[in-house]
């Protein structure tokens, strides 16, 4: 199998981050460009070093570089507003894209739960930090009994929020939201996000709370373990903090106010809680949040360029 030509466009952190997990990681994936928009970036300058083809002209310069044709997926680490704009552009050559930031054009994928589904989409959606650690757990409960309400809370470092998670914050919940729903499997989903400002920076924390009826705590126990597991073949750092909780509800509980009209009776809340540690290629580990993308990107991209080569080989 011939190495898949990719390029990213975003040279900052996570733009960098992804680009030498490309150089070190994949044997599916060649990189062929880093574009960005400032000459001065490190992430620039760490592409030159690294003898990948470079241009700081944003898209327009990735089109008019040398062997721009020979280019099959482009990642999207830039902001939604960006995304928007470069999808635009280039959706007359053809190129698969999939997009790091909360645009949400395309599909959301997560891959552990549904990326077979979206191997042949042109713009694949990778949600955002706190999708790709939580919608897992939520759709391993969800397989396991309805789920009329799952809320998720994803606190971060604040030193790893970069200007571009700042400012696709409103994106981040109403994208994750939807995808808890459309990908986790629940009637109707909330996502929160808290920068924690705590001096040293502290591994991302999430947490999953699920409402449900009646159900077998072991077979949901089981499921969430074998999805963490899964995550954790594309994610080394993640993993359950402490045991699966299951707290019974009582019939003037609060809770009751979230749940969509005419849902089933709910009787339990289920609560886990995750950690995720990132691998530290480019980013400190306490940055889980950005590794956990980056990470989720190229198990998508290896897939889709897998799938793309056997295609062609029948």
């Amino acid at each position: 199998m011939t190495k898949t030509k990719v390029a990213v466009i975003g040279s900052g952190n996570i733009g960098t981050d992804l680009m030498i997990k490309v150089l070190r990681l994949s044997e599916t994936l060649e990189m062929a460009a880093m574009v960005g928009i400032d000459p001065a970036s490190d992430g620039l300058a760490r592409a030159r070093r690294l003898k990948v083809p470079t241009t700081h002209h944003g898209v327009d310069g990735l089109i008019n570089m040398a062997g721009f044709e020979e280019i099959s997926l482009v990642f999207d680490a830039t902001s939604a507003k960006a995304h928007l704009s470069n999808a635009e552009r280039l959706m007359p050559f053809g190129k698969t894209l999939i997009d790091l930031t909360p645009a949400a054009i395309g599909p959301f994928v997560v891959p552990a739960v549904n990326l077979d589904t979206h191997l042949d989409a042109k713009n694949v959606n990778m949600v955002t930090c706190g999708g790709q650690a939580t919608i897992p757990i939520v759709h391993a409960i969800a397989r396991t009994t309805p789920v009329p309400y799952a809320e998720i809370v994803a606190a971060i470092a604040s030193k790893s929020a970069g200007p571009g998670t700042r400012a696709n914050i409103d994106e981040f919940t109403d994208t994750t939201s939807s995808a808890i729903q459309a990908v986790g499997g629940a009637a109707r989903g909330k996502a929160i996000i808290i920068l924690n400002p705590a001096e040293p920076p502290l591994i991302m924390r999430d947490t999953v709370f699920c409402l449900i009826g009646d159900a077998d705590p072991d077979a949901i126990r089981l499921s969430v373990t074998a999805m963490v597991s899964e995550v954790s073949k594309y994610v080394p750092g993640y993993r359950l903090k402490q045991d699966v909780q299951f707290t019974p509800l009582q019939a003037d509980d609060p809770v009751y106010t979230l749940l969509p009209a005419g849902s089933q009776e709910v009787t339990t809340k289920v609560s886990v809680f995750l950690e995720v540690e990132g691998a530290a290629h480019y980013l400190p580990a306490y940055a889980g949040n950005l590794d956990i993308m980056t990470s989720a990107a190229l198990q998508t991209a290896e897939r889709i360029a897998h799938h793309t080569w056997q295609k062609a080989s029948v």
